[in-house]
């Protein structure tokens, strides 16, 4: 061990002797004395770690801490500045900060600030890192409705299914909050329309798969409804991984969960449309006027069956979608008029454009 190695390992020492035997015991005594006192006593533990932490990992935390300044200040000129050099683009990556630590990436995407984040990535930030909540930039991005930033951060290459460590999705979020425009960029980037396993078991007792299209009908928003499933989502289960779909025990349709939370008969009209099975919900229900009118449409669907026209349409979409190749339906050989049937451009939208 070099001299100048011991002298600092001496001076941490008695450094550690001083706050052990003064500070610490004094901050013990306000905390249980007075709970309001406890913010006191983190910054004193916080200090006693920053004791062990070498010269050098110091420096990077400060250095570190300047990023995150600058980008909660929106302040694109110093950031860049900043990252001209080298010890600052080192810790580009590192998380740091109060509450949930993130890095400086993550903060400017969930402050949607847009001129910093392309600074970031410009220097090389890391699109997909994680957050202690394992949510990526996309994520904090899509929940703060910050539509500038998910398109700079799908453009770069983020994964637009966020992370599967997280029980959440980008597009779990903006069909809950209805965010139309924010959900269509997410599906024209690959965002996955349907529920997927993640690392985190569902609930055994679970009977729906909670996915994009669950959501967007429990929330009352119908065209995030139909936007899912123009891009291909299940209208039975919104569920095609089987191995999920198997801990889903006494699994409930989209359509029967409609029928049992009144969704409106324009919910069943396209569940329908686009190729639901009428014959799997019970109707025990009970009766309102909305759901009367929606039992009524679905009784009259089992009594007449689909067109010819209608039915290959449903083919060709289920098959599109059994190969994840929906985004191709504009690559197939037929005339306009059956192109437009077979993208339901034949039906009538509420001012939103697909």
């Amino acid at each position: 061990m070099s001299r100048s190695q011991t002298l600092h390992r001496s001076e941490a020492n008695s450094k550690y002797s001083f706050f052990n035997n003064k500070i610490v015991s004094s901050s013990l005594s306000l905390y249980l004395k007075n709970s309001f006192n406890s913010l006191a006593l983190v910054y004193y533990v916080v200090g006693f770690f920053m004791l062990y932490l070498n010269p050098e990992d110091r420096e990077d935390s400060k250095e570190s801490h300047q990023l995150i300044q600058a980008v909660s200040d929106d302040d694109d000129i110093l950031l860049a500045e900043l990252l001209s050099q080298e010890r600052f683009k080192k810790v580009i990556n590192k998380r740091s900060g109060w509450g949930i630590p993130g890095t400086p990436l993550r903060m400017a995407a969930s402050r949607g600030h847009l001129r910093c984040l392309e600074v970031l990535l410009a220097n090389g930030a890391e699109l997909d890192s994680l957050d202690v909540k394992a949510q990526t930039p996309l994520f904090t991005a899509v929940r703060g409705k910050y539509l500038s930033c998910v398109l700079t951060l799908l453009k770069a290459g983020a994964n637009p299914n966020g992370s599967i460590n997280n029980n959440c999705s980008p597009v779990l979020t903006a069909a809950r909050e209805g965010d139309v425009e924010i959900l269509k960029v997410l599906l024209q980037h690959g965002a996955e329309v349907n529920a997927r396993s993640k690392v985190v078991l569902w609930d055994s007792n679970a009977s729906i798969s909670s996915g994009p299209l669950y959501l967007s009908a429990v929330y009352g928003h119908l065209d995030c409804f139909k936007i899912l499933l123009l891009h291909g989502a299940d209208p039975d289960y919104n569920c095609t991984d089987e191995k999920l779909f198997r801990r889903i025990k006494q699994p409930k349709t989209v359509l029967e969960m409609c029928l049992r939370h009144g969704c409106g008969v324009e919910y069943i009209k396209l569940l329908i449309d686009f190729g639901a099975n009428v014959y799997i919900p019970t109707l025990i229900i009970e009766k309102t006027t909305k759901q009367n009118e929606a039992v009524e449409l679905l009784l009259k669907e089992r009594g007449c069956p689909k067109s010819l026209m209608s039915q290959c349409r449903i083919a060709i979409r289920a098959y599109l979608r059994k190969i994840n190749r929906m985004d191709r339906i504009d690559c197939l050989d037929m005339p306009p008029i059956l192109m437009n049937f077979l993208k339901y451009r034949e039906m009538p939208t509420r001012s939103v454009t697909f």
